[in-house]
């Protein structure tokens, strides 16, 4: 389908379509339009070429385009002037706030949401970030996290700080969410909230000063305009992006109708990984892992190295580069720290009564150690005090 306009389309050509010329404009016009969602945006750039062509393509060719038909033709016509003027506002608003807008035909734009026939056609973005990084997880949970779950999405983290070339996804909500972008700063992964608003706000504004310190090697993004309030019916948007753009979506804890849940339905829609990680058959928010791992809905996992066996994730590089760093560690390490770390090289995995009652150190020196090796990178901790050599 071609743009030759004939002398009469180009007389009634309204004054809006003749005033602007850039593609960006029409590209944020386009999901504007009345009756044309993301879906349908995409369909009409597929067929006419552009965004802008969409906007300058006659009425009657319009509606020979699959999907269309007369009613959505005659919504565009009748509503692009007003989509153009909304377009030209937003426009302002990026360029002030250096938000970048990426269309699904962008290089930058997430390569694994463009697999998703419901993905978003225009993303904006505030901060600094590769959605393309060769490894993406996502991590989604409860708002009423335990402390449980809190320490299993940190617990995860830091094992997964291992990995080269990591992108961490969530929501940016309370509980599993903001802990899993925490603990992406303290272990200096970059992190990406998906927000279901526009980004002239945020919400929860309690997370703002976590959301500024992820704008260095992360950020923001969402599929809303400037103005648009994060109302319960924008949620299911928000899913569907964290769970197209990741290579596994990982639910750390849930109610069994938790939101959560929505997102792992998702991510089993686009054929993506889920994982759960099991909890106490008589929690609230464990029922809803609990159950879809009984379901066969998700893998059950219990550190990162299950989820490198499902992923099919080698290690091994980036295993050679840190014991290279480590070994100069160890060389420094005062003799008590040393002592304990040569335990746990003949231990691989020893738990707490073990390294007390064989490691040969004083016993109440051994938790004021093991935790100043832990926050030295050397060691990692798993549930029930399960202590092992990184």
């Amino acid at each position: 389908m071609g743009t030759n306009l004939t002398d009469s389309d180009n007389i009634t050509q309204t004054a809006a379509e003749n005033k602007f010329e850039d593609e960006l404009v029409f590209r944020l016009a386009l999901t504007q339009l009345p009756g044309v969602g993301h879906g349908l945006a995409k369909t009409l750039v597929s067929y006419c070429g552009s965004a802008g062509t969409v906007f300058k393509e006659r009425q009657d060719a319009l509606k020979k385009i699959p999907g269309i038909g007369s009613i959505i033709a005659d919504n565009i016509k009748q509503g692009k002037t007003k989509a153009l003027a909304l377009a030209e506002s937003e426009l302002g608003f990026i360029q002030k706030h250096k938000i970048k807008a990426l269309f699904y035909t962008d290089k930058e734009y997430p390569s694994r949401l463009k697999l998703c026939n419901d993905g978003p056609a225009m993303l904006f973005v505030k901060g600094n970030c590769n959605f393309n990084a060769s490894k993406v997880l996502a991590f989604v949970g409860t708002r009423n996290a335990t402390e449980y779950g809190k320490s299993i999405t940190e617990q995860l983290i830091q094992e997964l700080s291992l990995h080269d070339d990591l992108l961490i996804v969530s929501g940016l909500a309370y509980g599993i969410d903001i802990a899993a972008h925490k603990a992406c700063l303290k272990n200096d992964i970059p992190t990406v909230g998906v927000v279901a608003h526009g980004l002239d706000s945020l919400y929860p504004a309690i997370h703002k000063s976590t959301a500024d310190k992820m704008m260095e090697k992360g950020g923001i993004i969402s599929d809303f305009i400037s103005g648009t309030k994060p109302d319960k019916e924008n949620f299911p948007s928000r899913n569907r992006i964290v769970a197209g753009m990741s290579d596994a979506v990982i639910v750390v804890e849930s109610a069994i109708k938790g939101g959560a849940l929505i997102t792992a339905d998702i991510a089993n829609s686009y054929n993506r990984d889920v994982f759960a990680i099991p909890g106490n058959v008589h929690n609230e928010y464990s029922k809803g892992c609990n159950a879809y791992i009984r379901d066969n809905k998700a893998n059950l996992i219990q550190s990162v190295t299950d989820i490198e066996f499902f992923l099919g994730w080698d290690l091994k590089k980036n295993k050679n580069e840190k014991k290279q760093v480590q070994a100069t560690l160890f060389l420094e390490l005062p003799p008590d720290e040393r002592k304990l770390v040569d335990y746990l090289k003949q231990n691989i995995r020893s738990d707490i009564d073990s390294i007390c009652m064989y490691s040969g150190l004083a016993i109440g020196k051994i938790p004021n150690l093991l935790l100043t090796l832990e926050l030295k990178g050397l060691i990692k901790v798993h549930p029930g005090k399960v202590y092992e050599l990184i």
